[in-house]
This record gives structure tokens, sequence and C-alpha cells, in this order.
């Protein structure tokens, strides 16, 4: 079976094929219109070229290898060197770090090739490369020891006993080392007065006592003697310098080049923790100080494992503190407060295999902070290329965990560790070098040891050179021929220099017009002998079997003949590898379209010339990583909120969160949302509270997120409180009915007992013996008893 390497070539080759013939049935054969006069010359026309070294086979040898056979060329005179790749070393990726029967720990596979390039033409070949579990790991805590670090250092003082303990779940094989830095101990960067040389700190209330300045001091190299380092380092007192920028590069250099001293192993992980509270000094800063003499990136350590050329050569740059940490494989970890994030963070640029993370005021952090940066680090595995010979040009493919090719990328992301990712490699030379020369480069993973080696040389010459005969009979004794043709001697011409130099004549000038009517030799040469001498240029080259052709005709761009990205072949561009288009203006590099979620253009738009085209409606922004109207928007800056201000969320670890989400976000108590310029987002929490902010985009460019300070929380009605208030709402209207029917039982019985008590007096009364009353409808009533009222009343009462 194939492997995608050879695929790859196959597939190019094809295309190259395919464009010649295009080419060809427009009437332009790239190979022939360059009418090379050699084999070497054609071979370095295009890539699909071949030459036909037959006797007498015709003038044009150069074109495409099988127009040369339908022209009767036979196959063993024909010349096409081909790219190739010998695997010279492949030993198996390792599965563990710490395995006792291994003696060799290997990360990256194969370890060496070799590559035979043919200009123009590409190879490919795959690299793999695995994080293997249980890897030995060698860290170097390096500690600003300036005063304001007093409250870190007390932090830190059993931080060997709690760092072992979290780091034995990740290896078996761990080692701790210490070092601590000031500045350099001279003016203007520290205090030198006579009263001050042996305490900074006289005359300092908050802090009288502390010990004299220093650039760097080794204190102990790395040992698994867990009580050694606390000791080591309770034993260690803060100094003071004078001004706020500290010499922690000066430090780390000296940490990463004194191997022996340090105790770096080579089968090892190696990170170095740089701890601080304040910005570093840079290169030239020096100056200040009278040091002229620049970081020679050497060891300086002395009898007492002090920096001793800390007043001697200025701080290092950032070029030269990337270049030692990469020899050393390195990881450095800038462990930081809050407010100089940003500033290291933007180091992390410039100095491959760095992270940064956010410190504590008093370093309590410390050991979380370490996990933390140490799993992000082995969750990422980034090629890097070394020695790069300056006419090979080098695009990578990656393969990650889900399997999808990702063109123009050599870094993968959100490994486990234990993970095999591969990478493939294309490969091509864009011109030849001097006869003999053989170049290298190596592919490393950043922070690795594993490395794979690559050797160059160059197919730029024809095994039928090999054979020329010179003074041949067949180029009339005053010629050598080679490859099929007579190569004559100064001052003669012709297919067998037959011909002198300033000979004319109608019988040879017939093949110097390409075709009846066209000026003699393009009018850019002068006819000899059949043949066309064409004029020099102050432009370029001018050739061509009828001077037709030039090497500075080619469309340009910004002035640049074929953007300085390709070579010009008889007026048209021949684009290097990553460029393509008309003038070679167009990169199809990928990297710069990769948005910092990793997606291509952020998943809305497309990569063309190496920049994003955005094709999502509202998308906009270098990586389409803008679109407030998009239906993901509200989704993906949810994510920044919860992270930013709750701490919580998918990308709630400092690193992720930082390089994601990088929006302006303001808190308020009550949100706006009639603002027509922003996006009202809404979700619910994890608590059934609703978080509400809104999206906009100002016209500069930037994105404001506007979000409340704390969720609404309505408190969610109980379930129990819910029953209980049915139930007892259903218990009072049960009371409230009997109450009202009793109520209405006794005011009916009172008024039913009142009526009868009423009706009963009645009867009573009417029934009762009156002697005194008669009915006056009665007969016996006496008439003398009215007669009695009539008499007068004579005061006796009868």
């Amino acid at each position: 079976m194939l492997n995608p390497g050879t695929w790859n070539r196959r597939a190019t080759l094809c295309c190259m094929l395919l464009e010649i013939l295009w080419h060809s049935g427009q009437g332009l054969n790239v190979c022939m219109s360059g009418s090379a006069t050699s084999c070497e010359e054609c071979i370095l026309i295009h890539p699909s070229c071949a030459w036909c070294a037959q006797e007498d086979f015709g003038r044009a040898r150069c074109d495409v290898s099988q127009n040369l056979q339908n022209r009767g060329c036979k196959a063993q005179f024909i010349e096409f060197p081909n790219s190739q790749t010998s695997i010279l070393k492949s030993n198996p990726l390792s599965s563990k770090g710490s395995a006792p029967t291994q003696n060799e720990v290997i990360q990256i596979m194969p370890q060496k090739i070799s590559l035979s390039l043919r200009p123009g033409d590409q190879t490919s070949f795959q690299v793999q490369v695995r994080q293997v579990e249980d890897y030995p790991v060698d860290l170097y805590y390096l500690m600003d020891l300036s005063l304001s670090m007093k409250d870190d250092l007390v932090t830190i003082h059993n931080l060997g006993t709690k760092l072992t303990e979290e780091m034995s779940r990740l290896t078996s094989n761990f080692r701790l080392g210490f070092g601590a830095f000031v500045d350099k101990n001279m003016s203007p960067f520290s205090y030198t007065a006579p009263k001050y040389q042996n305490n900074p700190c006289n005359g300092y209330k908050l802090f009288p006592n502390c010990v004299p300045s220093f650039g760097f001091r080794h204190v102990l190299s790395l040992t698994d003697k867990v009580d050694r380092f606390n000791q080591e380092v309770q034993k260690q007192m803060v100094s003071r310098n004078r001004d706020a920028p500290e010499g922690g590069f000066d430090a780390i250099v000296q940490a990463a080049v004194c191997k022996e001293e340090i105790g770096w192993r080579k089968e090892a992980f190696h990170l170095l923790v740089f701890a601080t509270d304040d910005v570093p000094h840079l290169a030239l800063d020096g100056k200040l100080g009278g040091l002229v003499h620049p970081n020679d990136g050497e060891c300086h350590l002395d009898k007492n494992n002090e920096y001793s050329a800390s007043t001697q050569m200025d701080y290092p740059s950032l070029g030269l503190l990337g270049e030692k940490l990469a020899e050393n494989n390195i990881y450095l970890i800038f462990a930081v407060t809050r407010r100089l994030y940003v500033i290291y963070k933007n180091f992390t640029a410039l100095i491959p295999g760095t992270t940064v993370e956010i410190l504590d005021m008093d370093s309590k952090n410390i050991i979380q902070l370490i996990i933390n940066a140490y799993n992000n680090i082995r969750s990422k595995v980034e090629l890097t290329v070394w020695d790069q010979p300056e006419d090979i040009s080098l695009s990578f493919t990656a393969t990650c965990q889900d399997g999808q090719p990702l063109p123009g990328l050599r870094k993968c992301s959100d490994l486990k560790i234990g993970d095999t990712v591969s990478f493939n490699v294309n490969v091509e030379a864009r011109g030849c070098p001097q006869r003999g020369t053989s170049q290298s480069f190596t592919i490393k993973p950043v922070g690795f040891k594993d490395r794979l080696e690559v050797t160059v040389d160059y197919s730029c010459d024809c095994g039928c050179t090999q054979a020329a005969q010179t003074n041949s009979s067949v180029c009339s004794s005053i010629g050598t021929f080679t490859c099929g043709k007579c190569h004559c001697e100064p001052g003669h011409l012709g297919s067998h220099c037959e011909c002198q130099e300033g000979e004319s004549g109608s019988q040879h000038l017939g093949a110097c017009r390409e075709a009846e009517g066209k000026r003699m030799c393009s009018g850019r040469g002068e006819c000899s002998c059949n043949q066309c001498l064409c004029y020099e240029s102050e432009f370029g080259k001018v050739y061509g079997s009828f001077c037709e052709c030039d090497d500075f005709s080619c469309a340009r761009h910004k002035g640049v003949l074929c953007a300085g990205h390709g070579e010009c072949h008889c007026g048209e561009c021949k684009c290097h590898t990553g460029y393509i288009g008309d003038n070679c203006n167009c990169s199809t590099e990928t990297s710069t379209c990769i948005a910092d979620d990793g997606q291509l253009c952020s998943g809305r738009g497309r990569c063309v010339c190496g920049r994003c085209q955005c094709t999502e409606p509202g998308a906009f922004g270098d990586t389409c990583e803008k679109c407030p109207t998009c239906p993901d928007a509200c989704g993906t800056k949810r994510e920044c909120i919860e992270c930013r201000l709750f701490n919580s969320g998918p990308l709630a670890d400092n690193q992720t969160c930082q390089r994601l989400c990088k929006d302006e976000i303001i808190t308020v108590e009550a949100l706006n949302t009639e603002d027509s310029a922003g996006v009202l987002c809404l979700y619910k929490s994890e608590n059934d509270c609703v978080m509400k902010f809104t999206y906009s985009e100002h016209a500069n460019g930037k994105s404001i997120l506007t979000a409340l300070k704390e969720p609404e929380c309505g408190g969610g009605p109980d379930a129990l409180m819910v029953l209980l208030a049915v139930v007892g709402s259903i218990l009072m209207v049960g009371i409230i009915l009997l109450a009202a029917w009793k109520l209405a039982i006794t005011v009916h019985d009172h008024r039913a007992f009142a009526n009868f008590q009423n009706a009963r007096c009645r009867a009573r009364y009417e029934m009762a013996s009156n002697p005194v009353y008669k009915h006056p409808g009665s007969s016996d009533v006496a008439e003398e008893d009215f007669n009695m009222y009539d008499k007068p009343y004579n005061g006796v009462l009868h």
C-alpha cells in the first residue's frame, strides 16, 4: 500500500502534467518554451520536463516525457530525475517514559531521513509525535526575591512537599530545584551607597533588614529530596532593588544554559517556573548603567553559584532568551500577578514554548498554577524547524485527534497524554546550490529532546552528462557530445558544430523565424547558421529558439516580479510551493486564517490567499470572529461571561479563558435592553437564575459585552412548600365553608326559635282565664255593668 507521501507526490505530478497539457493545448508548452540548450537547463524549467538524450532526435529535446516518447524517443534515453525520500532511522514510539526496560524514550518517528530533491518538484514525508505517559519531569523554581515578594516567600516554605504530592499523580520520576534573582547590583538598578552595601533596607521602617542585591543565585540543584528543597527555601531572605523592573531574564538564561550546575536530565521534561510581581529588564536597558557588551548567552556561575557577569554584560534580548530555551528543551512558565498578565502574554508570542499563568499576590495558588501549566503544555504538540536552508520551502498539514487534515498547521491542541498525532511535511527545492552541496535541517517538537534529522541533496544533474565525449566526431571534432547534443567550441555553431559565427546566407536563415511573416529571431537577436543568437538585455535573460522568451516580462505584484514567490519562465510565473495566482501573490498558507478557537475563519468563511473571506452574513474581523447577528453569537460569548465573571463553564481555566475571551466586559446593576446597536442575550445558570448581557461591536472594531453583575434569581418555588400551601388552602376553604354553613344554620335556628317564642307567647295570652275581660258580643255581660261608668264619681271607689 502506498503511504500518504507517495500518494501526495503522485497527485502533485498528475497536476503538473495536466498543467503542461493544458498549456500545450493553448499553444504554450512550458518545457519547450524555454528552449533549453542542455539537459540540466531542461530539468530546471519545470518538474514535469524531461530531456531526450537520443542522437539525431531533433532540436526540441526538452518536453513532457510522454510527448518525447510519442515523437520517437526511446524510454532508455529519457532523463527525468525524481524527488525521493529515504527513511534512514525509524524506531517505534515509546508508550511510557519511565519504564525500566527502555534505554531510550522515543516520542517522534522517524528519527532520520534523507531527501533527494529536484528543483521545483515536491516530495513529502510523515512525522508522528506522541506525548508518552509517565515521562520524567525536572522542575526548577526561579523566584523573584525583591522586597515586594516577602509574603510569597513565606507561602512557599513547604512548596516542595505539596508540589511533589501533586506531581506524583502525573509522573513517578519528579525532581525539584530552586534559584532566585533580584537585579544587577549596580546603579541605577540597585542601591549602591555605602550604607546600603550590606543592608539595602537600611532605614526602611516597614522592613528594616534584608540581604544585598544579586543578579541570579543558584540555590539548589534538581533533586528528589523534598525536605532539602523546603529547608533551602526557608533559609532565603528578600532583598531590595531601586527601580521597578527586575533582572529576571538574566536569571532565566543562566538557569537554561548552566545545564550541569542546575542538573537538567537529558531524558526528562524540563519546566522552568518564573515567579515575579513586576516587569523584567530587556536588552539595552543595561546601557543605563554603562553596560555596552551584549549578553553572550553563556554560563557564568562562580564558586558561590552566583551570576558573575551580572555587572559586566547587558540584559538578554527576547530572541536570545527563546534561542537558549529551545536549545535546552525548556518550557518556561511565567507565574505573574494579574496586572502583568498582558505584558507577559505578549512575550509568549515571541518566545516559543512559553505559557503564562496568573499568580495570586501571596503565591497561595502556586501549586495549582504549576499543575495547570503542566497539563496545558502537555496537551499540545507544535513542530519547529531548525537550520532550514534558504532555497528549501516547507509546508505542513496537521492531523490531530479528530483525524481531519488541517493544511498549513504544524500544531495540535487539546491532547491527552499518550495521544499520537501526525504531520505531513511537503518539501520543495527552489533552485540548485553549488555542485556537490549537501544540506540538512531539523524538525523538532517544542520542548522535546527528540528530533528528526533531515539531510538533503539535489537532483540537478542528468545521468547522461557523465558519458560526455569531448572532441566527438559527431560534433565535427570541435565540440563535446553530451546527452545527444553537441556543445560546440567558442566560435562554432550548428547541430554538429558545422558553422562558424559570422557566416550568413539564405541557407542558414530559414530556421530563425517562428512563422512565415514573423520577425527574424523575434527582433531580439540575429540569425547565424540557422540559430538565433539572442541579444543581451539589461532587464534579464532573453532566450528561446527564436528569442521569443525572457525572464523579466511576467506579471508583477507591487513592483516585484512574480511577487518574489516565483520564477519567470517565458512570460509566465512559476510559483513556489505555497503560492498561486498569475503573479504568485496568493498564499495557500491557512495558519493566518485560524481563529483563537482553532477553527478556520471561525467556521464562518473561507481562507483565500492567506486571508479570511467571511461568508456568514454579518460576520467580520480578521478571522470572521466578530458576528453579533450570527445564531451562535450568544452561545459563544456566554462561555466568556461565565469564565471571566464567575470562573465557571467550559473555559474556566485561566489559560483557555484568557486566550479565547479578549473582549471588554462591562458589568452593570441594570441592563439597558433598548440599545439598538447591541444584541440581547439570555441564558439560564446552573442554579436556575437568569443571566442577561448585551453583545455589540463598536465602529473601531472593538467588541463590548455589557453584563449584569449578578444573575437575576427569582427564588423558584419549593415543591414541599407548594404542596403544603395547596393542602392548607383546601383545609382553609373547607373550614370557611363549614363556618359559613354553621353560621347560616345558627342564624336560621335563632330566627326560628324567636318566631316560636313569639307564637308561644301569643298563644298563652289568648287562652288564659281573664275574669275582667269579656268579649263584647258575649251575653254574660250585664247592662248595669256598662251603666256604672255613667254614674258621677263621688270619691268613693267601688
